[in-house]
């Protein structure tokens, strides 16, 4: 249904100018002829019929139209109403309309023939003008369209623009929230550690305890570090800026990883069979290296003083496999420290996006964590 909008005052003024001047105009050239008297009630009815086109445009015209079969001064009424209704609704009305107004002036000019002009001529006369003004309106209206229709695609745009933008911060801050969690979990899994070694050990050696403090208050500086570093990046509006963190850690920094479980006192027996690691995709290393991290963090939570055994093996064309088992604890032995549940997932949703696979389950007395990335030849 169209919904025709209140004219502005502007465009009232302007129908009455060009519409009740060229009725006066047609007024003036019949002064002299028989129906003058017709003609001006004619040209009244018609001016109000053109203000009526501006909200009812149909309508309007067609009455302007009725008109202009008793009077030569309703035909600028009818013709303006033909054009508006070309350019405010569709091609089949508006084709009606200019039909209508065509038939409306042959019957005007066989009831007041115009003497300077013949019937045939009158008629080629009045078609031409009405197509003129119905191709006119047409175009009008289809440029209309035009523009909308692009002015609707540009907001469009402008807003699935915007959409991606905050997908792409979100995404971002997610991969900071899992960044944070690997990094921090296997920090603060070191610092209890050492920390449980100070509460249970108090008989150690003072060159001990002072390594188990500083190890502690290293730790614990460097978690502090870095979470203050990535809630300074949420809470920066630029994008760019989100990539400020150090870089990630890869398969090649692993020997730092195991050093450093070791020297906390957990025993990890590591077997490498991984052949040219360099090869690997960046992408795939870094994954693998959570995946390691990941398993000797829970391995220390929930297996805390349990060797675990990790076995890495791949070579290009050939799926890196990466296995972790330690025996579980006994049960009813609390977490060394309290999880959150949510690392394996998010670890889990971290090699599905890498093109891997993970599984980790409990049976026959130990964990087993096994992830499988792929590594194109």
């Amino acid at each position: 249904m169209n919904k025709t909008r209140a004219p502005y005052p502007i465009a009232v003024a302007m129908v009455v100018l060009g519409a009740g001047g060229l009725s006066a105009l047609t007024l003036w050239s019949l002064a002299d002829g028989p129906m003058w008297g017709l003609d001006v009630v004619v040209a009244a009815v018609s001016l109000v019929a053109a203000i009526a086109q501006l909200w009812w445009p149909a309508p309007g015209a067609l009455a302007a139209t009725l008109l202009a079969t008793l009077s030569p001064a309703a035909t600028p009424a009818a013709t303006m109403g033909a054009l508006q209704v070309a350019q405010r609704r569709r091609f089949p009305v508006a084709a009606a309309v200019a039909a209508a107004g065509v038939a409306a002036h042959v019957v005007q000019g066989l009831w007041r023939p115009n003497s300077g002009i013949s019937q045939q001529w009158w008629l080629l006369l009045i078609c031409a003008s009405y197509g003129a003004l119905l191709g006119w309106g047409a175009l009008a209206r289809s440029r209309r369209a035009l523009l909308i229709s692009l002015h609707e695609r540009a907001n469009r745009a402008e807003a699935e623009q915007g959409r991606r933008v905050a997908e792409a911060r979100m995404a971002e801050r997610r991969r900071l929230a899992m960044e944070m969690h690997d990094v921090l979990a296997h920090r603060l899994s070191l610092v209890a550690t050492h920390a449980g070694a100070l509460e249970y050990r108090p008989d150690s050696s003072p060159e001990q305890l002072t390594r188990a403090a500083g190890v502690v208050r290293t730790g614990v500086h460097q978690a502090l570090e870095e979470l203050r570093q990535v809630i300074g990046l949420l809470r920066e509006q630029d994008d760019d800026q989100l990539d400020e963190l150090e870089p990630r850690p890869a398969l090649a920094d692993l020997p730092g990883l195991i050093a450093d479980a070791r020297e906390a006192g957990q025993e990890v027996r590591l077997r490498d069979e991984v052949t040219d690691d360099g090869a690997l995709p960046q992408a795939a290393s870094r994954t693998a290296y959570r995946v390691v991290q990941e398993g000797l963090t829970n391995a220390r939570k929930h297996a805390p003083g349990r060797p675990v055994d990790v076995l890495l093996r791949g070579a290009p064309g050939t799926p890196l496999l990466i296995d972790i088992r330690n025996p579980l604890a006994p049960a009813g032995t609390a977490p060394l420290t309290p999880g959150s549940g949510l690392g394996l997932v998010g670890l889990t949703e971290r090699v599905r996006l890498a093109g891997g696979q993970l599984d980790h389950h409990g049976a026959e007395g130990e964990f087993r964590l096994r992830a499988r990335l792929p590594w194109p030849a």
